[in-house]
């Protein structure tokens, strides 16, 4: 388990929990560590993390007092906070409706003209957030946004996840071509000045835990000289790319049809300097091994979004098959083809994609929960490349976590006599909501209960 830093105790402590800590590691999917103590020191900084049998020790070790720790309950543990790897905040207006067409005529019936509102940044306002105070509330401590094409809208989201304390990458959206909707787009040159300013407005801010990410909407709405110019932003200002790929059929097709010199979809990224190992591509599902390969070899991530693949009916991904790839692979709720913002829902419908491809191959491994755990928490910051910071509860990283109490009053959870940490997890991740989940840290800040600010 992890061992206290003996190095630096000149940190002071915010934050002392003891009782029972639930994570991940590169090597153990659910890691449970009971009777415990973690420390948190005022960077917001997970200082030890110990067995409590010498509380007193530690205490003078570190300058708290016993009158400072927090107990956690019987049926209380924590966990690191979940990560979503792709979700659309400018969506989320219209999420739980909408869902009765394909991809391609989705985006031009439902996406873009309500996108192409955000101009109004009364209305952004609005919706970013209340995006953002929704999933804080349903354990999301790092989200990785794509807002739209408005650059002054995609300010304001960066300064409202700020504002209420989530870490997030910000997209401003940048497509040139292929749009239903006129408004809905921007010339080139358009889209790399307004990319560059946007880069240069978010990094003046020095948001501690929100940045910029570069996002090309998907091959299909931009240029091929788009694209070599914002895989050039990226790579001279070593930033993150977010983007989509091979989502659905028709899809697929379509970038055959417009990119006839490139081998594949995959190729179309690769070829435009954009699959770094700060890459992250939503959805994946029509992916050949082949382009796994690239995936592996270029260190880019896959963001998994079962609810939005079955949900306007564009495929399944077979994680397995990702995963023996060696692919970095995090969970995306991808509202608003997603329904639901709650990245609890994301691993449910992990999990029964995983079966549902069970069902058609008797010979597929199916997933296990404590497998998608992982992939929800430290495999989310695996594919946004933040692990060296946030995951688990390792010494040195920032406080990322959730309270988590599976008996709150009209909760939806019922326990039996006999009734492990493992089973109490199992039941949370299968039958919790927010009501469940009662504090949310980032980087050892407290941001649920929400605050009116």
């Amino acid at each position: 388990m992890p061992i206290m830093n003996q190095n630096d105790t000149t940190a002071r402590i915010a934050h002392v929990f003891r009782g029972t800590f639930v994570h991940s590691t590169p090597r153990v999917a659910v890691e449970i560590l009971q009777d415990c103590i973690l420390g948190v020191d005022d960077e917001g900084k997970i200082a030890f993390i110990e067995k409590d049998q010498d509380v007193a020790s530690l205490s003078k070790t570190w300058g708290f007092k016993t009158s400072d720790i927090k107990q956690l309950g019987q049926y209380e543990f924590l966990m690191p906070g979940m990560v979503d790897t792709h979700i659309h905040a400018s969506q989320y207006s219209y999420s739980g409706t909408a869902l009765d067409l394909p991809l391609l005529e989705w985006l031009n019936t439902y996406t873009f003209p309500v996108e192409a509102k955000y101009k109004d940044l009364d209305f952004a306002k609005d919706v970013y957030s209340k995006v953002v105070r929704r999933t804080l509330k349903n354990g999301t401590t790092a989200a990785c946004y794509f807002a739209t094409i408005h650059t002054d809208a995609s300010l304001l989201l960066g300064e409202l996840a700020d504002k209420f304390g989530q870490r997030a990458l910000v997209g401003k959206v940048c497509m040139d071509c292929n749009s239903a909707v006129p408004q809905y787009k921007e010339s080139r040159s358009e889209c790399k000045e307004e990319t560059d300013r946007f880069i240069k407005e978010l990094l003046k801010k020095e948001y501690p835990n929100v940045k910029p990410v570069i996002t090309p909407r998907f091959a299909p709405s931009c240029s091929s000289s788009l694209l070599s110019e914002l895989g050039e932003i990226a790579n001279n200002n070593k930033l993150h790319i977010q983007s989509h790929i091979s989502e659905n059929k028709e899809e697929v097709e379509l970038v055959k049809t417009l990119f006839p010199g490139c081998k594949s979809y995959t190729d179309v990224y690769l070829k435009h300097n954009l699959l770094t190992d700060r890459t992250v591509m939503a959805h994946g599902c029509y992916l050949t091994d082949e382009e796994l390969e690239i995936f592996h070899e270029t260190g880019s991530a896959i963001s998994h979004c079962p609810n939005s693949n079955i949900s306007i009916c564009s495929g399944m991904l077979n994680v397995r098959n990702v995963l023996n790839h060696k692919v970095k692979l995090g969970l995306g709720t991808d509202v608003a083809g997603g329904y639901s913002p709650s990245m609890l829902d994301a691993i449910r419908r992990t999990l029964d994609t995983s079966k549902a491809l069970t069902i058609q191959d008797p010979q597929h491994e199916t997933l296990s929960f404590e497998e998608v755990f992982r992939l929800a928490t430290l495999g989310g910051s695996e594919a946004l490349s933040l692990d060296d910071q946030i995951g688990n509860f390792v010494v040195g990283k920032d406080f990322d976590a959730l309270r988590v109490n599976v008996c709150v009053p009209d909760g939806p959870i019922d326990l039996f006599p006999g009734e492990g940490p493992k089973v109490i997890l199992e039941k949370f991740l299968n039958l919790g909501d927010d009501r469940n989940i009662t504090e949310v840290y980032v980087a050892g800040r407290q941001v649920v209960p929400l605050q009116d600010t």
